[in-house]
């Protein structure tokens, strides 16, 4: 599989929805972690990351506007002892539940499927599920071709990341009317970036203006398990 540039990748791309890229730093000291959203609608737009005790959530910025919060508000990360999960949705927290009553993320997202916001269907793209030793594992769960009488899982584990190297995937393959959902595997990239504050402002000057709303980004010392993250928010 070709080795993609990351940005270039996001500077394509109007509207891949959420995003998840998982890997490991070109020094192969640390874990990489990189999550965002962007949103189309004034109630997508309308959202900040905000840090918690063990990750971040999801959370309306001017309460007043909020619609309808069921598919917008979540927590994207969330730490279960040494493990990191990274999710588009309120699947972390499925998978979260499932790992502390000693159950795999796999058996937890055999219990979801796709989102339930016809016509897209929206695939979650999800477990960045992240072990203390840099291993991750990626997963998407989407309808077949938009016909929501069939769910589809897939899954994808990485035992030994290579150093430099990520995987990344997202929502949406296209950005039309209904939404496709991604295809393939999770893309190969590369992460060039020696640090979080260095792969965020590349990342975040790469989104689509118009469509960004908040970025996580997350490097953590595989030996210490010390975390260097930054989170911004178009709304600050």
């Amino acid at each position: 599989m070709e080795l993609l540039n990351f940005n270039d990748l996001l500077r394509s791309h109007p509207y891949p929805g959420r995003g998840i890229m998982l890997g490991k730093s070109a020094d192969g000291a640390k874990a990489v972690v990189v999550y965002f959203i962007m949103g189309r609608s004034e109630n997508s737009r309308n959202r900040i990351f905000e840090a918690t005790e063990d990750g971040i959530r999801t959370r309306a910025f001017d309460e007043s506007k909020m619609v309808d919060p069921s598919l917008i508000i979540y927590h994207p990360v969330r730490k279960v002892g040494d493990t990191l999960v990274v999710t588009n949705g309120d699947q972390t927290d499925t998978i979260r539940d499932s790992l502390l009553e000693g159950k795999n993320y796999i058996e937890a997202l055999r219990t979801r499927c796709y989102e339930p916001d016809g016509p897209n269907y929206s695939p979650p793209a999800s477990p960045g599920v992240v072990e203390k030793d840099g291993a991750f594992c990626l997963s998407i769960l989407k309808s077949a071709d938009g016909d929501p009488s069939c769910n589809h899982r897939y899954f994808y584990e990485y035992d030994a990341p290579l150093s430099g190297e990520g995987r990344f995937i997202h929502t949406y393959q296209e950005n039309l009317d209904p939404l496709p959902s991604f295809e393939g595997e999770p893309r190969r990239v590369a992460i060039s970036a020696p640090d979080a504050q260095t792969l965020a402002k590349e990342v975040w000057e790469n989104l689509n203006e118009d469509n960004k709303v908040s970025l996580y980004v997350s490097y953590i010392d595989l030996s210490s398990g010390q975390a260097d993250t930054v989170i911004i928010n178009k709304h600050q």
